[in-house]
């Protein structure tokens, strides 16, 4: 689970790593500037999005000159149109434009996610099911991606290999059975969820005997998911994934299953066209 302070001690961190790769030992160009010049703006969009990163752009200008003032017309989660005036600014010409393309990149690349994501979500609208994402995500970057996956309606699996198991063929194989793996991880963190990989649907009923909260079905046909339904009967949550396109989303949520899980939802995003013009 992602905690308000958790993200917020990532949101300082990698702001703070994106201003450094930006300016480095300062903004030569903003120097042409009189240091007193004051100047104002206001960003756009060119095409409709769901916004995201708002907190990341806040964090860019605080960071770059605190006396920068934003005044936000949106918030994260909402629906924008082009030429919409997402926020506006004023403040040093300097700070300004010296922040411009930093603040710029958070907010195209997480309303990047959070529009797919938003785009997915309303396909699978009419059934049961939860969008996921998965660990694919730009390394440095998870914890801000699996936020503006939540901005998009969609939820996040684990956070990382530490809050919860998920036991694949490899794992497996290195325990002996799958029921010697449930058992193991029960042991080790009891409470936290046991997730495990099944190929087939005999897989699947080892899984279920040996207590697995989760099961994910690893590019099972539509029959078999169907199948799988009915033989867990939600005595485990069933999670679809493998290959999972455009194409295939609506017939796998269609079959009833709890999850699934979409590695595109991060790793397969476009930025959203934004645009920041002084007034």
């Amino acid at each position: 689970m992602i905690t308000p302070e958790l993200l917020r001690q990532a949101r300082i961190e990698t702001v703070a790593q994106s201003l450094r790769e930006d300016i480095g030992d300062g903004d030569i160009t903003a120097m042409l500037i009189p240091a007193d010049k004051q100047a104002q703006g206001r960003v756009i969009t060119r095409e409709p999005a769901r916004l995201s990163g708002k907190d990341w752009v806040n964090e860019v200008f605080r960071q770059v000159d605190p006396g920068v003032h934003l005044e936000w017309m949106f918030n994260d989660g909402d629906d924008l149109q082009p030429n919409d005036i997402i926020f506006r600014m004023s403040g040093p010409a300097r700070s300004l434009l010296t922040a411009e393309r930093s603040a710029l990149n958070w907010l195209q690349s997480l309303s990047g996610v959070a529009t797919q994501c938003a785009a997915y979500a309303s396909r699978v609208a009419h059934t049961k099911v939860r969008l996921l994402d998965t660990r694919k995500t730009l390394p440095g970057l998870r914890l801000a991606q699996k936020y503006a996956v939540s901005c998009g309606g969609c939820g996040n699996h684990r956070l990382g290999l530490w809050d919860a198991f998920l036991i694949k063929e490899n794992h497996i194989a290195a325990c002996g059975s799958i029921a010697a793996a449930v058992a193991e991880a029960h042991r080790i963190a009891p409470g936290k969820p046991v997730e495990v990989e099944t190929e087939n649907l005999e897989e699947l009923k080892q899984a279920l005997d040996a207590g697995a909260d989760i099961i994910m079905l690893d590019e099972f046909s539509l029959a078999d998911m169907e199948q799988a339904v009915k033989l867990v009967g939600g005595r485990a949550r069933l999670e679809a994934s493998g290959g999972i396109n455009e194409q295939t989303l609506v017939p796998i949520a269609e079959t009833g299953v709890d999850y699934i899980s979409i590695g595109a939802l991060t790793k397969d995003v476009k930025a959203i066209d934004l645009s920041m013009r002084l007034e």
